[in-house]
């Protein structure tokens, strides 16, 4: 092959590797936000359903095993299940995703550190998925986004105008 030959197919290939780096730049965050909001919500929303299929053997392991700090195990294991019960919904609909997130953010912090410390991998994953969500917020495809749509002012950054902000006279 001679060298004008081969320099014509690599600037094809990275014509292709062009085209198809720029497609990828074009998907839409919130194609990219659904699979992060489902995926978390199944995880939680899987223990949910574990601990509800046995509340004797749950109420047993933040008992013996889960040393959760400050709350006794009947309260944590509550709180627990109601955080993984409600969390998934409102991921699931993108509504309050962004508090949902930071909640669902600090159990995974409780749990790496007094729970499952061996298990950061796992965990790991789930804080990356969560911290997306924290900050980028739930997307296009969300209740959010219809909400700030609808009351856009009620969220703006800027500060709401006081009824004495204007000039003296």
């Amino acid at each position: 092959m001679s060298n004008t030959a081969a320099s014509t197919s690599a600037r094809s290939a990275y014509a292709i590797v062009g085209r198809v780096l720029r497609w990828l730049d074009g998907i839409p965050y919130a194609v990219l936000a659904l699979p992060l909001r489902f995926a978390v919500a199944t995880v939680f929303w899987n223990s949910a359903m574990a601990k509800l299929a046995n509340w004797e053997t749950t109420l047993s392991l933040f008992t013996d095993d889960y040393k959760v700090p400050l709350l006794p195990p009947e309260v944590a294991a509550y709180m627990a299940t109601t955080i993984e019960l409600t969390t998934p919904v409102l991921l699931v609909l993108g509504l309050l995703t962004r508090p949902a997130a930071f909640v669902l953010l600090g159990m995974t912090t409780i749990i790496e550190i007094f729970v499952y410390p061996l298990a950061w991998p796992t965990h790991i994953q789930w804080a990356a998925m969560l911290l997306v969500l924290l900050c980028r917020g739930a997307g296009a495809l969300s209740v959010d986004h219809l909400l700030q749509k609808r009351f856009g002012s009620l969220f703006d950054s800027t500060p709401a105008p006081t009824l004495n902000s204007g000039p003296r006279s």
